[in-house]
C-alpha cells in the first residue's frame, strides 16, 4: 500500500470511491460534476485542502480529505475531515487505519491544532472506528444551511 497525495489524474477514481462515500450518507447523493469541480479546486489550491489516497498495485482503493480553516479559539490552523473513504471490498484490511494514521500525521506537520469530523448518526461502524483512532463526540452539534 503506497498513501500520496491526490493529483488531477486521479479525480475520475477519487469519484468513484466518493460514490460509495454518498450512496451511504442520507444527506448527499453522488453528482459527478460538481464531486470533479470540488476535487479539482481542493487539489489546485493547497492552503484550502489535501486529498490523501491509498494505492495498490497503482489503483486507488481509498481517499480522506481534509480541509483547513483558521480557529480562533487555538489561535491557529485546523481541519475539517471531509470525505474518508475506502473501497467496500477493501474494509477492515487495516488500510483505513493507514490512511488516517497519514492523514493525522501530515495535518501535525502542517500545523493543525485540530481535526473535525463528521458522520451519519446511524453509522455506527464510522463512529466505533473513529473512536477507536482517538477521536471522540463533541458536545457541538452540527447545523447547516444551504445556500444554492
Amino acid at each position: 500500500m503506497n498513501i500520496s497525495l491526490a493529483t488531477p489524474d486521479d479525480i475520475p477514481e477519487l469519484c468513484r470511491l466518493l460514490g460509495y462515500l454518498f450512496a451511504q450518507e442520507s444527506e448527499f447523493k453522488p453528482d459527478i460534476q460538481l464531486q470533479r469541480q470540488g476535487l479539482k479546486a481542493i487539489i489546485e489550491s493547497p492552503d484550502s485542502g489535501t486529498i490523501l489516497v491509498s494505492r495498490e498495485a497503482g489503483r486507488l482503493v481509498g481517499m480522506v480529505s481534509l480541509l483547513y480553516s483558521i480557529s480562533t479559539a487555538l489561535g491557529g490552523r485546523v481541519c475539517l475531515l471531509e470525505d474518508m473513504v475506502v473501497e467496500p471490498e477493501k474494509r477492515g484490511s487495516g488500510i483505513g487505519t493507514a490512511l488516517l494514521n497519514h492523514a493525522i500525521g501530515y495535518a501535525r506537520e502542517q500545523g493543525v491544532k485540530r481535526i473535525t469530523l463528521l458522520t451519519d448518526q446511524d453509522n455506527t461502524a464510522a463512529k466505533r472506528f473513529y473512536n477507536q483512532q482517538g477521536f471522540f463526540l463533541s458536545s457541538m452539534v452540527a447545523m447547516r444551511t444551504f445556500l444554492s
